[in-house]
């Protein structure tokens, strides 16, 4: 990101703070989860809740608290090879661990009852529908990186303090949407079929590697950076996007459950040559 302007003795506590902020809020999330883990498997001990569930939204606040906390965020103020490894820490890396957690049915299962059916009316609604769409998730969080990286925003962003974090934000929310979209385990009424989803990845697979390409080319960049270091950067959203992006297709063919075929009964349909009732 870009060096921020600092009277003297502002540098220290914004810096302070900017460990604080992100180091409290992965705790308190971590606390939270393992509390309503805690509960759900009270209420039903038959059915539980899965340590590996547990494991794995624990590891993707581990990742995100990473990116976020020195040393790494050090090297992302400094280097804009260290901005692509946070990126992808926030945005690839993080979402799918924190979405293989599922989150939403964790609520479900130990929210009361009214606010339970609230939560469910809102993942039914109409608007959520529309996020949760595959073209509108992809846009949000591939699409989004040409405008970021094409056009003066970053360098805007990066100017500011809140500029950068509202970036990070983006990156986490899009993240999470699209790795919810085609690997996600937590209820998602219209998400469409495993091979639709797949398709829609290789879409994702393809833009991603495009918009890398054109970066380490030097096309249409509006980064204030070495050229060194776009190019490294450009190398590292390549690799580490293409291996992030396997992972999800892992994870989509492991939490795949194919619907059981069911044969209609010998008894239910009439026999050759007898006349319909």
């Amino acid at each position: 990101m870009g060096h921020e302007h600092l009277v003297p003795g502002q540098e220290s506590g914004s810096s302070v703070l900017e460990t604080l902020v992100p180091a409290l809020a992965a705790l308190v999330c971590a606390l939270t989860y393992l509390r309503l883990a805690q509960r759900a498997r009270h209420r039903n001990p038959a059915r539980g809740w899965t340590h590996w569930r547990t494991a794995s939204f624990l590891t993707g606040l581990t990742l995100l608290a990473t990116a976020l906390l020195p040393p790494v965020a050090s090297f992302a103020h400094a280097d804009f090879r260290g901005h692509m490894v946070q990126h992808l820490l926030v945005g690839m890396y993080a979402p799918l661990a924190l979405v293989l957690g599922a989150p939403v049915t964790l609520l479900l299962r130990t929210l009361p009852a009214v606010r339970a059916r609230r939560l469910t009316a809102v993942v039914h609604s109409t608007p959520a529908r529309l996020v949760a769409h595959p073209a509108v998730a992809l846009l949000l969080s591939t699409g989004s990186l040409a405008v970021l990286y094409f056009t003066p925003l970053y360098n805007a962003a990066g100017a500011h303090p809140a500029g950068h974090w509202l970036l990070h934000l983006h990156f986490l929310l899009s993240g999470c949407l699209f790795a919810y979209v085609i690997a996600g385990v937590d209820p998602a009424p219209a998400r469409p079929g495993v091979r639709t989803r797949l398709v829609w990845l290789g879409v994702a697979i393809a833009a991603h590697a495009v918009v890398s390409q054109l970066m380490y080319g030097g096309f249409w960049t509006h980064i204030h950076a070495p050229i060194s270091e776009v190019q490294g950067g450009a190398e590292i959203m390549y690799y580490g996007g293409d291996i992030a992006e396997l992972l999800l297709a892992a994870a989509l063919v492991a939490t795949w459950r194919p619907q059981p075929r069911t044969r209609p009964s010998p008894d239910a349909s009439p026999a050759r040559g007898a006349a319909p009732a």
